[in-house]
């Protein structure tokens, strides 16, 4: 049985309480994803996978399903610490070829500095795959347009939550995912 996904969804969420495990919780609950049994599964995006909005994903989930997902995740009871979680996401040109999901979670960044770290990572693991040449050195935005002008990157775009930690010192969790349905 192959059980390859053929939709995917992303989504996010931000959590808080005096339990770690109850903030985990919360955000999943924000995310919509708190009634699944979640596996975590590494970074590759299948062909011809169709990427649906949150809201339509989230209408094929039913209560204690098995649910595969790319999760990052970041926890903080330090009151006022900026935490961030994204998934970055990269898709081929060529809708046969497999594409690339990263996830990235971080202390003391943006939300936009996770989230095109998490982008960069996933972009550049497509780009050595598809043999695209480009200096590592140079900066995420400058690649960027070197990936995009390959004509063999069709995508890059990723989510990402941040949240700065209670200012009680309650745990504060932040999460992103890329949902794969089957």
């Amino acid at each position: 049985m192959d059980m390859i996904p053929s939709k995917i969804f992303f989504t996010k969420g931000v959590g808080i309480h005096k339990d770690k495990l109850a903030s985990f919780e919360l955000a999943l609950r924000k995310a919509g994803i708190e009634k699944c049994n979640l596996v975590y599964v590494s970074s590759i995006f299948p062909p011809q996978c169709q990427i649906i909005p949150r809201n339509k994903g989230l209408k094929y989930i039913k209560p204690g399903q098995i649910t595969f997902c790319v999760m990052a995740r970041s926890d903080t009871n330090e009151p006022n610490r900026l935490i961030s979680s994204a998934v970055g996401l990269a898709v081929p040109k060529d809708r046969e070829h497999y594409g690339y999901i990263s996830e990235h979670h971080s202390f003391g960044e943006t939300a936009k500095k996770t989230g095109d770290y998490a982008e960069d990572l996933a972009a550049t693991m497509l780009a050595t795959t598809l043999g695209i040449e480009f200096d590592s050195d140079q900066a995420w935005d400058s690649r960027k347009q070197v990936y995009k002008a390959s004509q063999y990157i069709f995508k890059s775009t990723h989510i990402c939550q941040s949240a700065e930690g209670d200012k009680h010192g309650e745990w504060t969790t932040v999460i992103a995912a890329a949902v794969m349905l089957l």
